[in-house]
């Protein structure tokens, strides 16, 4: 039997990049599968590939996801996907001394204000049953300071906080909804592409992006979707409020030998 079968799943910001790999590796596993995101013919592309539901959701918008509390009452798997950088529309500076408050909370609503309303749906879908698994994306950059990218870095640090906080709340409620965040690094995404380019200089860019990931490569979106799949099965029932690298090695130190 294949390891999501009979499983509804909801995935957010799933019209590309790490969503849409998580989508497609779920409907592997058997899942029923709700492709959400914000762009609508983009979503709706991507769901008529891969055989799944659309559903149009800007996680920023409260009353878009009480509509989707109507539309789907109860789900056995949500994975908070959708989040940006900042950069989406062109550089701008998100460092802590020159970023915008607009700019700062524009990062917000959707990282983190998206995943609070995520968890929160998710824990009423599941209560009725007692049991789900929700998985938030975080980042390396929730683990570590980003001096070039300080909205994004405090909003993922945030969301590894409330995993844990959802995970705690599920528990002490006696509902076995586990709530578990992933950690990617660089993933070869459309996210990277302001800072990889399209001039001749990309492969160079790409190569000074991971020059300090010990396996000098970016990761792929189905090694992400890989580890999804795990979260969201029943295989891992005594998994809750952990967090999960998927970093290439970054955050296990240095690779140097000592004395070099």
């Amino acid at each position: 039997m294949r390891r999501l079968m009979n499983k509804t799943c909801i995935i957010t910001g799933a019209a590309s990049g790490i969503g849409k790999a998580i989508a497609q590796a779920f409907i592997n596993e058997g899942a029923t599968v709700v492709v959400t995101d914000k762009n609508q013919q983009q979503g709706q592309r991507v769901a008529d590939e891969l055989g799944a539901s659309f559903f149009h959701l800007d996680v920023a918008c409260e009353e878009q996801w009480e509509i989707l509390q109507k539309a789907f009452p109860k789900i056995d798997v949500l994975v908070n996907n959708a989040g940006i950088t900042g950069f989406e529309k062109g550089l701008v500076a998100h460092d802590p001394e020159h970023a915008s408050l607009n700019d700062w909370r524009a990062v917000h609503a959707v990282n983190l204000d998206g995943t609070f309303l995520g968890c929160r749906y998710a824990i009423r879908a599941m209560r009725e049953t007692g049991s789900g698994s929700i998985i938030n994306i975080s980042s390396r950059s929730g683990m570590v300071g980003i001096p070039m990218a300080a909205a994004y870095a405090s909003s993922k640090a945030a969301i590894r906080n409330h995993t844990k906080t959802v995970a705690l709340y599920c528990a002490s409620q006696g509902l076995n909804i586990r709530c578990n965040s992933l950690h990617p690094a660089a993933i070869m995404t459309p996210m990277w592409e302001p800072m990889l380019g399209n001039s001749e200089d990309r492969a160079e860019n790409e190569a000074a992006l991971v020059r300090e990931t010990p396996l000098k490569r970016f990761g792929r979106p189905e090694e992400v979707a890989a580890v999804a799949v795990l979260l969201a099965s029943d295989e891992a029932s005594y998994m809750t409020g952990t967090e999960l690298n998927i970093d290439g090695g970054i955050l296990a130190g240095s690779a140097a030998i000592p004395g070099d």
